[in-house]
């Protein structure tokens, strides 16, 4: 299903991001991933083995010339888009108004949601040049309900992110391109080492684990092309949903 096809991940190298870059890798996908850390990068290429090498550079989501530049060099790679995955995410320690500086404000919302619009904004001429493409845009259900547990910037950036793919999906559909925005609960990954009290171990066992978030992914991209599904919660059956 996935032979060949152009996959390009940014936060390919933790999380969410890594396990989406596994899953593809393992079914015959060209994958490009994208971090922060350039030693992240090289970690997380070692660790995916599939039928094509895998490739990858730092790249920095916020800053709209390293964004276009991971894109551009995705395309190089690549020679096509077919798949991007918008994995790139942060949380912050102190999640309260009170709490939290303008800096980490900032911080947070040019990851997640300017990120964002900075690799769409890259990526989406290609894909309508090409009439075909899709877009996994990993928004949180903090980007659905604002709640605590997240915090003010994480679920302001996260429900930019939403409003983002939403009407981004609607004005590309004509082109032949499907944005879908993923809502995840509770994920086991390394976002919860900045939860402001600590979890346990069985905490983490007991809530998705990034490739639950993999599976939905792959199962969506399978999908005919004429079928878009603009949006999809996933959360562990633990966590409750209002």
């Amino acid at each position: 299903m996935f032979e060949n096809k152009a996959v390009m991940i940014t936060g390919g190298s933790s999380g969410i991001g890594l396990a989406i870059a596994r899953a593809f890798a393992d079914r015959g996908a060209r994958v490009v991933i994208g971090s922060r850390r350039p030693e992240a990068v090289e970690q997380a290429i070692q660790q995916i083995q599939g039928q094509h090498p895998v490739r990858g550079r730092a790249v920095d989501v916020a800053d709209r010339d390293s964004a276009k530049t991971f894109i551009d060099f995705g395309l190089d790679q690549l020679g096509r888009l077919d798949i991007l995955v918008l994995a790139a995410g942060i949380n912050i320690r102190n999640r309260s108004m009170a709490s939290m500086t303008p800096e980490e404000w900032d911080q947070v919302l040019g990851i997640n949601a300017t990120g964002a619009y900075n690799c769409l904004h890259a990526s989406l001429p290609t894909m309508k040049a090409q009439a075909d493409g899709i877009i996994f845009n990993i928004s949180s259900v903090a980007g659905k309900r604002a709640i605590a547990l997240g915090g003010v910037a994480y679920a302001a950036s996260k429900f930019a992110m939403t409003a983002l793919g939403t009407t981004v999906a609607n004005e590309v559909a004509p082109d032949g391109i499907r944005v879908v925005n993923i809502y995840p609960g509770e994920v086991n990954t390394p976002i919860l080492d900045n939860r402001p009290v600590a979890i346990t171990e069985e905490h983490r066992q007991r809530i998705l684990q990034p490739e639950d978030v993999a599976s939905l992914v792959l199962s969506l991209a399978q999908l005919p092309k004429h079928v878009h599904v603009p949006e999809v919660v996933i959360k562990p059956l633990s966590q409750a949903w209002y």
